[in-house]
C-alpha cells in the first residue's frame, strides 16, 4: 500500500510502498479517506529537536483522519449498541493510552502518563490502512462528512479548550488565530459567548475570524487589545481567555486585559520558557490552565453532539479547510501548511 514514511533520522519524508498492516487482537483496520496536516507533521518533516527525540524511523507518520472501518480484529465488540462494524464511517482519537497507570483507572484517560501517539511513536493515518485499538475509533454519524471528519482531532483540541470554562454571556477573548483558534472561535459563538475578540498578527487570518463569528479582531501588530474593548464598550477586563498562539508576546497583554477572576485556557505551545506577572495572577486571582489534546471521551461527545445541532456550526468548521491535496502532492500539501498564510490542509487517501 502507499505510505508516507520517514524512512531515517533526518529531514524529509517519502511516499512509498509497504506492507499492508492487518488488526491484530482488540485492532481495527482502517481505508483512510482524508488525512489532515498537523504542525506536529511539520515537525516530523523538518527532523527538528523535538522530533529527533520522539520518532524512531522507519515510521507512517500522520495522526487526522477519516475513514472507512474495513476489518476487525479478534476481540473488538461488535453489539448492536456499542460495536464496530466492517462499514462504518470513523474518526479516531491519537492517544493511545495505557489503560493501566492511575489516570487512566480513575477515568482520566487524556492524562494517562504512558500515552503513545499515532504517527509519532506508532504508525499513522498518511497511509491507505491503518490498524488503531479499536476503544480509539469514533463512529461518525452521516452528516459529518469525509473532510469534517478529518479534522475532529484539532476540533477536539479547540472544544477542550473552549469548554474548560462556562461561557454563556461571557466576554471571551482568543489569542491566535490559526486553524484551531478559528475553531475555537466558532465554538465559543455557538456556546453563548456575548463578545468574542480574536487577535493575530496576520490579516487574511483575522477575516477567516470574523467569519468564524468573532465580533471584533485585532491585528497585535497595529493595535491592542485594549482598544478592542473600548469599541466594544466593556467596562472591565475578559472573563475568559484561550491562548492559541503560544507566543510570549501574547500573555502579558492578555493577563494584562483579564477581569478580576478570569479563567485562561492555554492551548498554544511555546518554543522557549518566558516571564509572567505573577503577582497580577495572584492579586486578580486569574486561573490558568494549561490544555493537552481531547477530553477522552467527553470532548468527542460533545463535538458530535454540537455539530449535529447545528449546520452554521458545521459551516463554520468546515470553512477552516482552506487547501485540499490528493496523497500523491504531499510536498505541495506540506508547502502550503508551512506557508503559514493557509487554513487547515487536508490530503485525500481515497
Amino acid at each position: 500500500m502507499r505510505a508516507l514514511v520517514k524512512p531515517a533520522p533526518g529531514p524529509g519524508l517519502e511516499l512509498t510502498d509497504v506492507p499492508e498492516p492487518e488488526p491484530g487482537l482488540g485492532e481495527v483496520k482502517i481505508r483512510v479517506l482524508r488525512a489532515g496536516l498537523c504542525g506536529t507533521d511539520l515537525h516530523i518533516e523538518a527532523w527538528d529537536d523535538w522530533a529527533a527525540s520522539m520518532l524512531k524511523p522507519p515510521l507512517v507518520v500522520g495522526h487526522e483522519f477519516y475513514g472507512e472501518i474495513v476489518a476487525l480484529g479478534e476481540g473488538v465488540p461488535t453489539d448492536e449498541r456499542y460495536g464496530l462494524h466492517v462499514g462504518d464511517r470513523v474518526s479516531v482519537e491519537g492517544h493511545v493510552v495505557c489503560g493501566h497507570c492511575r489516570n487512566c483507572r480513575a477515568g482520566r484517560r487524556h492524562m494517562c502518563v504512558n500515552t503513545s501517539n499515532l504517527g509519532v511513536n506508532r504508525d499513522g493515518c498518511f497511509a491507505d490502512h491503518v490498524v488503531v485499538p479499536h476503544s480509539n475509533v469514533w463512529v461518525q454519524p452521516d452528516l459529518i462528512d469525509p473532510d469534517l471528519g478529518a479534522v475532529f482531532d484539532p476540533l477536539g483540541n479547540a472544544v477542550h479548550t473552549a469548554l474548560s470554562f462556562p461561557l454563556e454571556g461571557e466576554d471571551v477573548l482568543i489569542t491566535g488565530a490559526g486553524p484551531i483558534g478559528l475553531m475555537a472561535t466558532a465554538v465559543v459563538r455557538h456556546a453563548g459567548a456575548r463578545h468574542v475578540v480574536v487577535t493575530d498578527l496576520s490579516d487574511a487570518r483575522l477575516e477567516q475570524a470574523v467569519a468564524s463569528g468573532a465580533d471584533v479582531v485585532v491585528n497585535v501588530g497595529r493595535e491592542r487589545i485594549r482598544q478592542a474593548q473600548e469599541r466594544l464598550g466593556m467596562t472591565e477586563g475578559f472573563d475568559v481567555v484561550l491562548e492559541m498562539s503560544g507566543s510570549p508576546r501574547a500573555m502579558p497583554e492578555l493577563i494584562d486585559n483579564c477581569t478580576h477572576g478570569a479563567k485562561v485556557a492555554m492551548l498554544g505551545l511555546p518554543a522557549e520558557p518566558f516571564a509572567i506577572d505573577w503577582g497580577k495572577v495572584i492579586t486578580h486571582m486569574i486561573t490558568l490552565k494549561g490544555i493537552y489534546g481531547r477530553e477522552m471521551y467527553e470532548t468527542w461527545y460533545k463535538m458530535t453532539a454540537m455539530l449535529q445541532t447545528s449546520e452554521l456550526l458545521r459551516d463554520r468548521v468546515r470553512s477552516v479547510i482552506t487547501h485540499r491535496y490528493p496523497a500523491e502532492q504531499w510536498q505541495e500539501a506540506f508547502d502550503a501548511a508551512r506557508s503559514g498564510q493557509v487554513g487547515k490542509v487536508i490530503m485525500d487517501w481515497s
